[in-house]
């Protein structure tokens, strides 16, 4: 490995392992004279997008979240550090990481801080037991086993209303992963269970996708947006916007519509999909640094991707707030490259690229199997030709030719047939979260880090 002009290697610590974090590595692999470590508190590189398949049985985790190490492991200047990063110091350029109570201090040159975002319950953090988010591998076998066991529990209730009540689902934000999310559990009960109980009817679940806004996927435009709603409700969708939810517990949740009435909607399961907040992170590199944060706990930066008075730190993804760039994977792997590409220019003794340009490369969401909308520069269309353009994009971002195939494979035997690979679903997974949650003192701390 060769070094720079002072004499060793450019020291590049890059926090997270999404989008902007694996990217913006990758993106270093040919300079000899950078040493990258990746630090983040998961061993995978997680495919948000498709987690909602793994939610609904289509995909098993392992094909949307491939192990990082084994990403990067022909990347030579490249290595993997496991652990919960607890400190960023600007000062010192260090970065703090944790694990199973063994602390890791990483000098660095060059920060990329790319931790993402987590789910927002908008300060009702207590709904979180009731209704899981959507940002994690834990979220989505939780939400498959919550999904997949309220089938079983409806065909063992002893009344209507139990059976009424199981077979409720409610999906909370009508956003890309809200509408599809919605979407596939309506899939799932009309087409994958329908005859696979005998005491219950699966296509009688009723599916409620509630958003305080006034539209379906605002940020597609009314007529997208529109398209969305009809082919819902369609499939038998039960569309209600407007709807602010204010309570949400074991049995079900309340809403309030625009005149402020309030209604009660008896349901097992609850997904949430509304909102998001930027990693604790943020805050910690606002204080330091002096710069704002915006409401959803991002760093605004400067146009380099820069945090104010830090030009060697960057931050990118769902961490930064600039010129209300969407919180999309695509700006977070540009952002990514062009901090790499930075980083390399500044160590050639090159001028600066200036300003981060994003190129919008489109929006899409599917609705259900062959139906999807998609927002590519001035084109607005929806239907089938949206839904193979979908297939072919999420096809090219996942990560191994092996998890292609796989994936491939399986969206034949779910869209094209009926059936679903992956419908194990346990205890554990649904109460396993919630039980180290309760148990408190009597689990020690290392084992609730990494639960």
């Amino acid at each position: 490995m060769t070094t720079t002009q002072t004499g060793r290697t450019h020291r590049v610590v890059v926090i997270g392992s999404g989008f902007g974090g694996l990217f913006g590595a990758q993106a270093l692999k040919r300079r000899d004279d950078v040493e990258v470590t990746l630090v983040a508190r998961t061993a995978h590189h997680l495919f948000q997008p498709l987690l909602y398949q793994v939610a609904t049985g289509i995909l098993s985790e392992g094909e949307i979240a491939p192990s990082t190490r084994e990403v990067l492991a022909r990347q030579k200047n490249a290595r993997v550090v496991l652990g919960e990063v607890t400190d960023i110091d600007l000062e010192a350029r260090t970065v703090t990481s944790e694990l199973l109570g063994t602390e890791t201090v990483l000098e660095y040159d060059s920060l990329l801080v790319a931790a993402g975002a987590g789910q927002s319950w908008f300060g009702h953090d207590e709904f979180a037991e009731f209704a899981p988010g959507m940002k994690s591998v834990d979220d989505a076998l939780e939400l498959r086993g919550r999904i997949f066991g309220a089938f079983e529990v409806a065909e063992l209730a002893t009344s209507p209303e139990d059976a009424r009540r199981a077979l409720t689902f409610v999906v909370v934000g009508a956003g890309p992963t809200g509408v599809e999310m919605a979407g596939q559990i309506a899939e799932l009960a009309g087409r994958t269970l329908k005859h696979d109980f005998r005491r219950i009817d699966p296509t009688q679940a009723h599916v409620i996708l509630l958003d305080a806004a006034d539209t379906v996927l605002p940020t597609f435009g009314e007529r997208l947006g529109g398209a969305a709603r009809r082919r819902l409700q369609e499939m038998g969708v039960d569309v209600r916007t407007g709807s602010m939810v204010t309570d949400v517990d074991e049995q079900g949740l309340t809403y309030k519509d625009r005149q402020g009435h309030e209604t009660r909607v008896e349901a097992l399961t609850k997904v949430w999909a509304a909102g998001v907040q930027a990693s604790p992170l943020g805050a910690r590199l606002a204080e330091q640094s002096g710069a704002e944060t915006d409401r959803a706990g991002r760093v605004l930066v400067e146009d380099d991707l820069t945090l104010p008075g830090h030009p060697e730190v960057f931050v990118v993804g769902d961490m930064m707030a600039l010129r209300d760039l969407p919180g999309v994977a695509q700006v977070a792997i540009q952002g990514a490259r062009f901090a790499a590409k930075e980083i390399g220019r500044r160590l050639d003794g090159k001028p600066s690229q200036g300003r981060f340009e994003y190129f919008d490369k489109g929006s899409m969401a599917t609705v259900s199997r062959f139906s999807a909308v998609a927002s590519i520069g001035r084109l607005r269309f929806h239907g089938f030709l949206a839904w193979l353009l979908w297939l072919g994009v999420h096809l090219v971002y996942i990560i191994g030719f092996k998890n292609r195939v796989t994936t491939l494979l399986h969206w034949a035997i779910s869209f094209l047939g009926r059936g679903r690979s992956e419908r194990v679903a346990t205890e554990q997974q649904v109460f396993a979260r919630r039980a180290l949650a309760r148990s408190g003192d009597a689990v020690p701390d290392e084992v609730r880090r990494v639960g």
